[in-house]
């Protein structure tokens, strides 16, 4: 039996049907292992990781273990990026696997997996090392840049690597609409008669570069502006005719999948993922995480056999686009793994979305839109100076591509949308003539703030940027809009919150990576390490180096000293049931001293608990008795026994002497069950619940059984409760 090892579980069926007999067809479910959850588990000189096995990847390890041991040969099929080509190593390393055959496939068709299969090869280290350098740079900027900002600015703050830039730029560009002063300026529109076939006229527009003045963007002076509208007479002074053609655009990447479905279906680009991986593991589309926006010969061939089918038109040559600088994967463009299919998905979202990612695919490779152009630029004078209308005229010839995707939003621009506002019918003119305007009219603009980012435009300016990759731009955006750092609006516009404006200004003159250039170069270097041209332990030396420097500095400059001892404080912070929020002393054991939170500032000493043992014993075990004592509004005063781990009883205080045993902690003649520690009864009134409540509680914290009461004795067999 040969054993084939997926990610995930969606894909095995489909895949077991291709290979029939022989073949054992599992799944790894994504990653088995990871860095510790509640530790940094890497460290200098050397970084090496240290994985732990997920709750899920025990299991599925355990089971993939056992096949392993039947199968003449492992094959490794997960995804075929650096993601999947770490899970592979993952899966080699924890399964003693000694020689596995890895394969990759951009889909999932027979054809394609067959294929793979014959022609395995080993796992590429470099890859896997630049997974790795990016989860362990992610893991330092985390561990150890969070922490520092929680006890030293005060607030409960998250540092990211890529997601801190991704959220500056929204801070950034909140702090531009905000600091910007509305300008009222002038223009002016020139309508001339109406010409047989022409109607109902046609305009032209004042271009007034030559009447703006030096370091000028705007023209001010309505009154000019008045007069050059008032303007009749015009001579011609160009006058040319022409043709433009307008090509489709390129089948997607991650990205502008990414992008193009929030504008035009409004789903976000987590959902988008979602949505793209149940079609890739269905069959229906190619692997949607991939930089690359040129599609493969077999692909191209399908197309243009479709095209001529439907009589739609195709250039003599096949389309290619040249691949963005950085470019990280060898993946086709995402595109439908059977372009005659017209429809594919279960849900409405996935249909919407493969036809979107079809119509694309099949666009990208038909004839460019032609259109016959115009142009016309008239000359005037005022007060001696040249006055310049321009007007131009667009009418199509051949739709080209456009006969596909005429009612597809996604793939009209706004460039596109802005150039047909413009355009005008302009009839033929003679160079040297003269035209009579009609009528004219000032026109009054405002200038406008800078516009919010959607989910869409943020993803455009991280990929222009070069922050982050594919792969993260999804995980990027949820991470900063689950943690609270920024919001979208009613319009579905990106708006940062406090939270996230205090922790970019508590980050950015004090942390090079949260430099968008700093951040590219260090997407840069990772890219060098998946080609073999840099190594990992450089990279990671590099970084955390400088993170040190700049966390001594940034410790430096705010640190907040105990009044007490002078050493210094650290917020601490817990929230939920049972949190809390208060400064302590770093120096615990000779000092100790706590303060209350006064708005992420040190406030009001936290006086200890005051207790002291009186020549009082405890009736149940014969120990010493404490007297506990704290005043205001959540005060108490009880006697409580010193045996607090063997004994536990509480006593209600009786002017200053012990008084009856309390209920609530006192211990029963009863004993648990499962480890034969005493047992309390707890009994009395839940004011967050508003109900009574009734239990034995075993008195062992580790192990921690409740019994329900009946008739004074508890139910067993044991309850959780």
């Amino acid at each position: 039996m040969n054993l084939l090892i997926v990610e995930s579980p969606g894909k095995v069926k489909k895949i077991q049907g291709f290979l029939g007999n022989g073949w054992k067809v599992a799944a790894s479910v994504g990653h088995v292992r990871d860095l510790p959850l509640k530790e940094i588990g890497v460290s200098p000189p050397n970084f090496k990781p240290r994985y732990v096995e997920t709750d899920r990847g025990h299991k599925i390890i355990s089971g993939l273990r056992k096949l392993a041991a039947q199968a003449s040969q492992v094959y490794l099929a997960t995804d075929p990026d650096r993601e999947g080509e770490a899970i592979a190593w993952h899966l080699q390393d924890a399964l003693g696997l000694t020689d596995p055959e890895r394969i990759t496939y951009t889909e999932i068709t027979q054809t394609a997996v067959l294929k793979a299969i014959g022609k395995p090869r080993k796992i590429d280290k470099n890859l896997v090392q630049a997974q790795e350098a990016r989860r362990v740079l992610d893991r330092l900027v985390g561990y150890l840049v969070s922490p520092v900002l929680v006890s030293t600015v005060g607030q409960f703050l998250s540092a990211g690597r890529v997601q801190s830039p991704a959220l500056k730029l929204v801070v950034e560009r909140d702090e531009a609409i905000k600091s910007f002063r509305q300008t009222t300026h002038f223009g002016a529109e020139i309508t001339f008669d109406a010409i047989p076939n022409v109607s109902p006229g046609w305009k032209a527009a004042w271009n007034n570069k030559n009447w703006l003045q030096e370091g000028q963007d705007c023209f001010l002076d309505k009154s000019a502006a008045e007069q050059i509208a008032a303007l009749q007479n015009f001579t011609v002074l160009i006058y040319e005719e022409g043709e433009a053609r307008q090509a489709p655009p390129a089948p997607f990447t991650t990205s502008t999948l990414q992008q193009a479905a929030s504008n035009a279906l409004k789903i976000d680009p987590k959902r988008t993922m979602v949505l793209a991986q149940k079609l890739y593991e269905d069959g229906h589309i190619t692997y949607m995480r991939t930089d690359s926006p040129n599609l493969s010969a077999e692909a191209i061939a399908d197309i243009r056999a479709l095209a001529s089918q439907n009589d739609w038109p195709v250039p003599p040559k096949p389309r290619t686009w040249k691949s963005k600088a950085g470019a990280q994967e060898a993946h086709e463009a995402v595109r439908p793994t059977h372009v005659e299919a017209e429809s594919a998905g279960e849900t409405s979202g996935e249909i919407a979305l493969y036809k979107m990612i079809r119509l694309r695919a099949i666009a990208s490779q038909l004839e460019e839109a032609r259109f016959a152009t115009v142009k016309a630029v008239l000359r005037s004078e005022l007060d001696g100076k040249d006055v310049f209308l321009e007007a131009k005229g667009r009418r199509q010839l051949a739709p080209g591509w456009k006969i596909l995707t005429a009612d597809d939003q996604a793939n009209a621009d706004d460039e596109e949308k802005e150039e047909d506002a413009l355009n005008s019918p302009v009839p033929v003119l003679q160079v040297g003539s003269q035209v009579w305007a009609a009528s004219g009219e000032v026109k009054t603009k405002k200038t406008v703030p800078p516009s919010r980012f959607t989910q869409a435009a943020l993803i455009r300016e991280l990929e222009k940027r070069g922050i982050g990759r594919p792969s993260t731009y999804a995980s990027i955006l949820d991470n900063i809009l689950t943690r609270g750092y920024i919001r979208p609006n009613e319009k579905r516009m990106m708006v940062s919150t406090p939270v996230g404006c205090e922790l970019i200004a508590a980050l950015k003159t004090n942390f090079g990576f949260l430099d968008y250039e700093y951040t590219k170069k260090m997407e840069d270097h990772l890219d060098e390490i998946a080609e073999g041209k840099n190594d990992y332990l450089t990279v990671i030396t590099i970084l955390h180096e400088n993170l040190k420097n700049e966390l001594k500095v940034f410790q430096d400059a705010n640190v907040r000293n105990c009044p007490d001892c002078g050493q210094p404080l650290k917020r601490l912070i817990k929230t939920g049931t049972g949190g809390y929020n208060f400064w302590g002393c770093s120096d615990r054991e000779k000092c100790g001293a706590k303060f209350k939170d006064a708005d992420g500032q040190p406030g009001e000493k936290i006086i200890p608990l005051q207790f002291s043992l009186p020549d009082f014993k405890c009736s149940v075990c014969g120990q010493p008795l404490k007297h506990l004592i704290k005043e205001g509004p959540n005060g108490f005063n009880f006697w409580a026994c010193s045996d607090r781990d063997k004994c536990g009883a509480r006593f209600e205080d009786a002017d200053g002497q012990p008084g009856a045993m309390s209920v609530k902690a006192g211990f029963s003649d009863f004993k648990c069950q499962s480890c034969k520690s005493p047992l309390f009864r707890r009994k009395g009134h839940s004011a967050k619940t508003g109900k009574d409540y009734d239990f034995f509680a075993c008195s062992n914290k580790k192990c921690g059984k409740t019994y329900q009461t009946e008739y004074g004795k508890p139910d067993f067999p044991a309850k959780k409760y």
